[in-house]
C-alpha cells in the first residue's frame, strides 16, 4: 500500500486482525526494505495488528528533499501515525530504527501512546574513539579535502573519485548522495543521554556477535533504561531476529503476547537465550522475575 505524508509517497503494509488489543509498528534499519521484517510480523500477526513501513529514502519510499537526521525521521513519523489513525502502539526498532525510536520516546509532545518498546541491535551509541582512531579521521579529512579541491581533482579526476568511492562504511557506500548526508547526521549524534528519558517498557534483544552495534551498546542501553531488560541472543549478529528465527519468535510473543502459549518460556523456545535485569519488562511479559533461561 502506499500514502502520501507531506509531500512523499510512502510504501507501507498492514497485517494482523484490524481488532486486535495490541498494534505494533516495525521501524526499519538503514538501507533495508520493509519487507525485510516479515517474520517479525509473523511471529504475531494472529494476535498483533502489525504496521510496516519503508521510511523515506528506503525501500519503495520516495528520498528526502533534504538531509534528515534522527529528529527529523521522527517528526515525519508523527506525521505518518497521524495520517493512519493510530493512537498507541509498540513500537520495535531494529539498528537505525531503534535511534528513531529513542528520540521519538524521549519527546514529551507525541501524538500517540507509546505503549512498550523493543529494541533490536539497535544504533545510538555512538563509540568513543581511541587517540589513533583520531588521528586517523583527522588524516582522512585533510586527504578528502586536498584530493577534492578544484585544482587536484581537476587534474584527476577519475582516480580521486575512485578513492572517494571506497571509503566510508558499507551502508555509506551504498547510500545515495542525499541518504549519505542523513546517515553521517546519524552517525554523529550519541542519544545516550536520552536513554534515561525513556519510561516505557523496554525489550532490548541483542546477537552476541553483532560487530555493526556491539553488544556492549546493549548493555549501556539496559544500564541506561530505567524499565528495560536485556535478552542476548548466542552466535547471532547484527541480524539477530533472522539468525535465531525461533527463539527471537519465542521471545517477541511472550512480550507482545504473554498470554499465547508459544511465548512461554517454559516450552523451550528460547533455550538460547541469556536474559538480564531480574525485574525488567521480559519478567513481567513472560510471568517470570527474570533472570536465566
Amino acid at each position: 500500500m502506499n500514502i502520501t505524508i507531506d509531500g512523499y509517497n510512502i510504501n507501507y503494509r498492514i497485517t494482523g486482525p484490524a481488532d486486535a488489543e495490541v498494534t505494533a509498528v516495525m521501524l526499519q534499519g538503514w538501507g533495508t526494505s520493509c519487507d525485510l521484517y516479515d517474520f517479525i510480523a509473523d511471529s504475531v500477526n494472529d494476535r498483533v495488528r502489525f504496521v510496516q513501513l519503508d521510511l523515506p529514502g528506503f525501500g519503495l519510499s520516495d528520498e528526502p528533499r533534504e538531509p534528515w537526521d534522527p529528529a527529523a525521521y521522527a517528526d515525519f513519523f508523527c506525521g505518518f501515525m497521524k495520517s493512519l489513525g493510530i493512537d498507541k502502539t509498540v513500537l520495535i526498532g531494529h539498528s537505525y530504527g531503534g535511534r528513531v525510536i529513542i528520540k521519538l520516546a524521549a519527546r514529551g509532545d507525541l501524538p500517540f501512546i507509546i505503549d512498550r518498546i523493543v529494541l533490536i541491535d539497535s544504533a545510538g551509541i555512538m563509540p568513543e574513539r581511541s587517540a589513533a582512531q583520531k588521528r586517523k579521521v583527522r588524516r582522512y579529512k585533510m586527504m578528502r579535502d586536498f584530493l577534492t579541491s578544484r585544482p587536484v581533482h581537476a587534474m584527476f579526476p577519475e582516480v580521486i573519485d575512485y578513492w572517494m568511492s571506497k571509503q566510508g562504511s558499507e551502508d555509506y557506500r551504498a547510500a545515495s548522495p542525499m541518504m549519505k548526508k542523513c546517515l553521517v547526521m546519524a552517525v554523529n549524534e550519541d542519544q545516550r543521554d536520552a536513554l534515561p528519558e525513556i519510561s516505557q517498557e523496554t525489550l532490548i534483544i541483542w546477537g552476541d556477535l553483532d560487530d555493526a552495534t556491539p553488544v556492549s551498546d546493549a548493555r549501556l542501553m539496559d544500564e541506561l533504561i530505567p524499565d528495560s531488560a536485556l535478552i542476548v541472543l548466542e552466535g547471532a549478529g547484527h541480524y539477530s531476529f533472522l539468525e535465531k528465527p525461533q527463539q527471537f519468535r519465542g521471545i517477541i510473543r511472550a512480550f507482545l503476547c504473554p498470554d499465547s502459549a508459544a511465548g512461554n518460556p517454559a516450552d523451550g523456545s528460547i533455550d538460547d537465550a541469556a536474559v538480564k535485569s531480574e525485574n525488567g519488562a521480559y519478567g513481567r511479559a513472560c510471568g517470570t522475575g527474570g533472570g536465566a533461561l
